[in-house]
């Protein structure tokens, strides 16, 4: 069993040859068909590595296959051009959007990515260039490794004057006046999309901080507006995971609008009411309230929840700082109130405006 392309490149086998389908999971549900046969499934350098190894593996007992990886497409191309592949990332965008790139954009990053065909080189030129990155260098690998291997050398802005064939790999030299996103919390506002209802950058980088991602986590954020909350969460390490759960449908296009231009697509969104819709969503490890905290929340959220889950709740009115009050007295955990004044002109000087105090109460269930 193969792709179209690996078994042309085949001469002589007289076994019977069966093309991978297309979707994908179509191929698995044959493959299982043929279990206690001897078959052999043909990919493309190590199929452990963006490839199709884990997807196939996870369907079978580890007794069922046998891997015979070859060199990786990152590994050959870092070798023709002198990268260090360690310090390089390295991206799978087959089936997945260009705005994956977007957390790794900053000048002087090398980035090796696998396109899903040769139309794809001039859509990531046009992507680059779009977000402040139309310096920059391409590399443009096709059939790397194979007898029609071809290396094209190219600027951002020169893509649309080259063709070229899949299977293709582009390395990228990042240069540019784009605006690269910081490694710590708190992103700027204006880089997500708003109907006036988000957790602003100074509480939202606090809230990030107390709420502690940590690698393979899962976020309940209930009340998610923009989703920004979330969003940055996910952006915190690739393994994160984050479920935006947010009463207004209006609001569900311009989560999932934020989520992927920053590259944070994964984030899954519900729409509903909580705690009504929170039965039957995978169990989180930490969640945030961000909009309505109120004593059914957070007896529904103790009722469903494992212990030592992590909470977070955010208030600005002063029903909402009373309950928080009372549910520090009443569980513990730790209080804070955040205060925040930003400079504004005052006639021809200028003074202190003061944001919305607001109270959050951190706790573990």
């Amino acid at each position: 069993m193969g792709s179209k392309r690996h078994l042309s490149l085949l001469s002589d086998v007289r076994v019977p040859q069966i093309a991978w389908p297309v979707p994908f999971a179509d191929g698995i549900a044959r493959l299982k068909t043929l279990k206690g046969q001897r078959v052999a499934v043909l990919a493309s350098g190590d199929p452990f590595w963006f490839g199709a190894g884990s997807v196939i593996a996870r369907h079978f007992a580890p007794s069922d296959w046998r891997a015979f990886p070859g060199r990786s497409t990152f590994s050959l191309a870092a070798s023709r051009l002198g990268w260090a592949l360690e310090k390089v990332v390295c991206l799978g965008l087959h089936a997945l959007p260009l705005t994956q790139l977007r957390p790794h954009l900053a000048a002087g990053r090398q980035m090796l990515v696998l396109l899903r065909n040769g139309e794809a080189v001039q859509e990531l030129a046009d992507y680059l260039e779009q977000q402040g990155f139309g310096q920059s260098t391409l590399t443009a690998f096709e059939a790397l490794g194979g007898l029609r291997e071809k290396v094209t050398r190219l600027r951002v802005q020169d893509a649309d004057q080259h063709s070229f064939a899949h299977p293709v790999c582009v390395a990228v030299e990042v240069a540019g006046i784009g605006p690269a996103l910081p490694c710590a919390s708190g992103l700027e506002d204006r880089l997500f999309e708003s109907d006036g209802v988000m957790t602003k950058r100074p509480v939202r980088a606090i809230t990030l901080s107390s709420l502690a991602p940590k690698p393979g986590e899962l976020l309940w954020d209930i009340g998610a507006g923009s989703g920004s909350v979330a969003i940055e969460w996910l952006l915190s390490h690739p393994a994160c995971r984050a479920i935006a759960i947010e009463p207004r449908a209006d609001r569900v296009a311009l989560i999932k609008s934020n989520a992927q231009n920053l590259g944070a697509d994964r984030l899954e969104v519900v729409v509903g009411q909580a705690p009504d819709v929170l039965a039957g969503l995978a169990v989180p490890d930490a969640v945030f309230i961000g909009g309505g905290v109120s004593e059914e929340m957070i007896g529904a959220l103790s009722a469903c929840l494992s212990a030592g889950t992590r909470v977070v709740a955010n208030a600005v009115t002063l029903e909402g700082e009373a309950l928080l009050t009372q549910l520090q007295t009443d569980r513990g955990g730790g209080l804070m109130r955040i205060e925040i004044a930003t400079g504004h002109p005052l006639g021809s000087k200028r003074g202190w405006k003061p944001a919305y105090p607001v109270v959050q109460w951190s706790g573990v269930l």
